[in-house]
């Protein structure tokens, strides 16, 4: 503990963000950085505490005290060290997570937590600018191979510890780069993806083979997969060709709406309209499939979590007139509700960059309806909804009267997911699917194929970057102690 009475001297003190006139121009990324003196006092504030409950919600078991600590100190090094011997992307989460530690972190039970996010950014980009990052192969290969199918955050993270424990590692991706999620889901004003890049670069120095614009079977495709280029290989084959296959699919089944006027023109999944504006940024020809205009247009965003925030940020970096982003649940109190208590995961209203950035926000919301003309989709019939517990279970019921329009020319589905895409190479594996629809595991990782395992998304549904990474690094060691046996 660097000064014991540094939170009560230090107040906590975030980064921020670049001007709204500034960034709205731009997709670079929003937040800024504290000087490193400023961000050593803030690292001065953890108490280190005798039960670090930051750790116990981290889901890659940050060991945030004790890097804290040597940030405080100025040893940047060390600090390093310790945050990377847990987290193998740190420049990732630091720059998307939501901070589930800094919810349960000790200080904020009566004061404002540490900014522990904020401050793992720092250090892993002051590693990099120290060139303390540099690519570390193993010393020993043993003589398994693992073909690692999915390149998001569980693919990447399986692979770099699968790597570091000696296995020989191929990840196979159907799209045309690396990320997943982190390259065609997230905005570049969120995360540049020149860090991705950047860190596929260290892997490949390691050894991992990637090769991308490569289908396993033969399923849905998105706008990456190029079928003139593209290669296709049996899931079967692979199946032969590993001592084990893990599938990091993700799970990538858009929520939909079945009601009137579903079939109009200008009602889009919100991944296709971020994706789109992702690739359209990176210079990729789509097969002639353009960005969707958004300049001049009233935009509507049916959800109201992240990827509904992201489709505001790139709209009105598009140029929309209006923005107006709705949510089917009420809104969430300001603080922490009491039924929620420290050091649980509150949900409390989140104001994203992208909301300050103009637009309007409405809850309890239920749409009736798309509005066409000629058809286009011209407006939404909505109305207001009242939630009620019974027995136990929240029931949403409309209020009579309260229904009225709003006007849209593009409508943003941003309502989740639902399960894996089914088509592919879990059909082809004929592997057992849960009730939800994603990949069954037994135990461990291992599917209804004794070959076959699973990891991330595919296996537990849509969920948190950093859960994917620690899942991918979860299912790499017991890929380690199962093929370590034979």
């Amino acid at each position: 503990m660097g000064d014991p009475r540094g939170f009560l001297k230090i107040k906590r003190k975030t980064a921020g963000y670049r001007p709204v006139e500034e960034r709205i121009n731009d997709y670079s990324e929003v937040e800024t950085q504290l000087p490193d003196d400023e961000r050593m006092s803030q690292a001065s504030r953890c108490m280190d505490c005798g039960v670090p409950f930051c750790h116990w919600a981290c889901p890659v078991d940050n060991i945030c005290p004790e890097w804290q600590d040597r940030l405080f100190r100025g040893d940047w090094d060390k600090a390093w060290a310790l945050l990377e011997s847990v987290n193998p992307f740190p420049e990732f989460t630091g720059r998307v997570c939501p901070a589930l530690c800094e919810a349960s972190c000790v200080l904020g039970f009566n004061d404002e937590p540490i900014t522990i996010r904020q401050n793992e950014f720092a250090i892993i980009e002051k590693a990099f600018e120290r060139g303390l990052v540099v690519p570390r192969p193993p010393k020993k290969r043993n003589s398994k191979k693992v073909a690692v199918v999915g390149a998001g955050p569980a693919g990447l993270s399986a692979a770099y510890f699968l790597n570091r424990f000696g296995f020989s590692v191929t990840v196979f991706e159907a799209d045309r780069r690396v990320g997943g999620y982190l390259r065609y889901g997230i905005p570049d004003f969120k995360l540049d993806k020149s860090f991705i890049d950047r860190r596929i670069r260290l892997m490949e120095a390691e050894g991992i083979i990637f090769k991308t614009n490569t289908c396993i079977g033969r399923g849905r495709f998105g706008f990456g997969v190029d079928s003139t280029t593209a290669s296709f290989i049996k899931a079967k084959d692979l199946e032969r060709d590993f001592d084990l296959v893990l599938l990091t699919i993700g799970a990538r089944e858009p929520r939909d709406v079945d009601i009137p006027g579903r079939e109009n023109a200008g009602i889009v999944q919100a991944l296709d309209f971020l994706s789109l504006q992702n690739r359209s940024l990176a210079g990729e020809n789509n097969s002639g499939v353009e960005p969707i205009a958004v300049f001049g247009k009233r935009v509507v965003v049916i959800g109201g979590g992240d990827t509904g925030s992201d489709c505001v940020g790139t709209s009105n970096r598009h140029g929309a007139i209006s923005v107006i982003q709705i949510e089917v649940l009420p809104k969430p109190p300001e603080h922490r509700p009491s039924e929620e208590p420290w050091p649980l995961w509150p949900k409390v209203l989140k104001t994203s960059s992208s909301h300050l950035e103009g637009g309007e926000r409405l809850w309890s919301i239920n749409t009736k309806a798309f509005i066409g003309e000629n058809g286009k989709v011209t407006a939404l019939k909505v109305c207001r909804v009242n939630w009620v517990q019974k027995d136990g279970k929240w029931i949403m019921t409309d209020i009579p009267g309260s229904d009225f329009e709003i006007r849209a020319d593009l409508v943003l589905l941003a309502m989740g997911f639902t399960h894996i895409v089914q088509d592919g190479v879990a059909r082809d594996l004929n592997l057992e699917l849960d009730t939800r629809g994603n990949i069954r595991t037994r135990g461990s990782f291992h599917t209804s194929n004794p070959k076959v395992w699973a990891a991330g998304d595919a296996r537990f549904g849509a969920s948190l970057v950093v859960r994917a990474i620690a899942d991918g690094k979860a299912a790499a060691e017991a890929i380690q102690r199962k093929l370590s046996t034979y």
